[in-house]
């Protein structure tokens, strides 16, 4: 496919987002196709690497959520190749994103992208969750948390919740059937100090696979104790 096909393409599938898609956006999300698909050969960055996939479960998919029109500062914990928070930085320019994950080969490769791309409204981080989530400069500083396929609800719950300001949101990407993981989280939501406002049911235009995206309120501060060490979250879930 020819880069004037792309495009096109690109601009046709994410202009059903309500978002809609831009020349701009879809041009830099093509040229981004192709670097991360040169660089998975040496890195192994991700298993979808077909156009049509990419376009479906990478970039339709992150593009899912959008943030209140009052959000500032999000963070993309366990980011990954950079998905939600490359997708979503490159159609909310005027939003501030933080990308973190605990290998250096992907955030090498998303600083790369986004010196690639000339975006300005990134940072990436290598930092383990339970760690930088005890630094005060990113401990509540944010109006919005999100993560895509990174651990049971439970979990990264507490990998998630201490980043994000009291009144801002968590938004975990889910896939399948979601009612075992709330009812397992239930405790751990509790004690971390949010509460589940709406279930955004999204279904992918070509394989039809069902999405949920989870919209927890924060509703108070997160105890001190949390999150625990590096670790902990996942071999003791609360």
């Amino acid at each position: 496919m020819n880069r004037e096909d792309g495009v096109n393409r690109i601009q046709e599938v994410l202009g059903a987002l309500p978002v809609g898609c831009s020349p701009e956006q879809a041009e830099k999300l093509y040229d981004w196709y192709k670097y991360l698909t040169e660089k998975n050969k040496e890195f192994n960055l991700t298993a979808i690497t077909e156009f049509e996939e990419v376009l479906e479960k990478h970039y339709y998919d992150s593009l899912l959520y959008v943030p209140e029109a009052s959000c500032r500062k999000i963070i993309d914990v366990g980011t990954g190749a950079g998905f939600p928070g490359m997708p979503l930085a490159i159609f909310h320019p005027d939003v501030q994103f933080v990308l973190m994950d605990s290998l250096a080969k992907r955030i090498r490769f998303i600083e790369e992208s986004v010196e690639m791309l000339n975006l300005t409204n990134v940072t990436a981080v290598h930092a383990r969750a339970e760690d930088l989530a005890r630094d005060p400069a990113y401990r509540e500083q944010f109006d919005a948390c999100v993560s895509r396929a990174v651990s049971q609800l439970r979990v990264l719950a507490e990998y998630d919740v201490p980043f994000v300001k009291v009144g801002g949101e968590f938004v975990p990407y889910k896939s399948g059937d979601i009612a075992e993981e709330l009812e397992e989280a239930e405790k751990a939501l509790k004690v971390l100090g949010v509460k589940l406002e709406k279930k955004q049911k999204e279904v992918l235009p070509v394989s039809q696979a069902q999405r949920t995206l989870l919209h927890f309120r924060k509703k108070k501060e997160t105890p001190k104790a949390y999150p625990r060490k590096a670790g902990t979250p996942a071999k003791k879930p609360l």
